[in-house]
């Protein structure tokens, strides 16, 4: 490197990343959640209507859970874990471990965004039921794949409870 290279060097951008939000986490991004760091290893885009929600497939040391985002009147975060069960046929009702859920909505879904690890496809189209207990404290979501039945346990988090760092 010569005199001309130290003083005439030109110097290099500095690449500013774009600010992280709730909506706009990122492969290897990591969440923390209840005082466990998760890897964001999966993102789902949602669409019925015009109405549109995310879902973070969050890969932990002791589990695997969702984190589902959405922008209702109000911000919307709940966390799901799926649940095994016998169930085949969805009514409007369900019970599940000494919880009774009731029906808030149902309807049909295309999948408008798939990074990662999140099975499915864009374009796929599934159909959805969403459960809340009387107390609004626990959920049920319950979405058909083609024939298979996938249940999850949910409930509602605040975004104070989670914190995020954009991963490599």
């Amino acid at each position: 490197m010569g005199l001309f290279d130290i003083f005439f060097k030109k110097k290099e951008k500095k690449t500013v990343q774009p600010r992280r939000d709730v909506f706009s986490l990122q492969i290897n991004d990591i969440v923390t959640y209840d005082l466990e760091d998760y890897l964001v290893i999966g993102k789902l885009g949602y669409s019925d209507s015009g109405y549109k929600w995310i879902a973070y497939h969050l890969k932990g040391d002791k589990k695997n859970i969702w984190l589902a985002v959405e922008q209702d009147d109000e911000l919307e975060l709940g966390i799901y874990e799926r649940i095994p069960t016998q169930i085949t046929d969805v009514k409007d009702r369900l019970d599940i471990n000494g919880i009774r859920y009731y029906l808030e909505e149902h309807g049909f879904a295309r999948i408008t965004e798939v990074v990662g690890q999140a099975g499915a496809v864009v374009g796929q189209q599934v159909e959805y039921w969403d459960f809340e207990s009387d107390d609004e404290e626990h959920y049920l979501s319950v979405e058909k794949w083609g024939s298979d039945l996938e249940i999850s346990y949910g409930y509602p988090i605040s975004l104070k409870e989670i914190s995020w760092l954009a991963g490599s």
